[in-house]
């Protein structure tokens, strides 16, 4: 899935477009996906990660090495 949070999870919301004349139409909410990458201290390496925006808030609050456990406790490779 491409718009897809790796950390929170957020994934597209769907819902209608209403235009003017009130008839409506199929639409996609997306979250505001980046690719980040960051240092992994504890392995020596780096790591590319699809953050929402909230996720990469999430990260630099809780840290890299909490964020990525999080993350493979999810089941996700990193």
């Amino acid at each position: 899935m491409s718009a897809h949070c790796q950390l929170t999870g957020a994934q597209p919301g769907f819902g209608n477009a209403i235009s003017h004349s009130h008839r409506r139409t199929s639409r996609r909410f997306d979250p505001n996906i980046q690719n980040k990458r960051y240092w992994l201290p504890g392995e020596g390496r780096h790591v590319r990660l699809k953050l929402s925006a909230k996720g990469i808030k999430t990260i630099d609050t809780i840290g890299v090495e909490a964020a990525v456990a999080r993350i493979r406790a999810r089941g996700v490779k990193v």
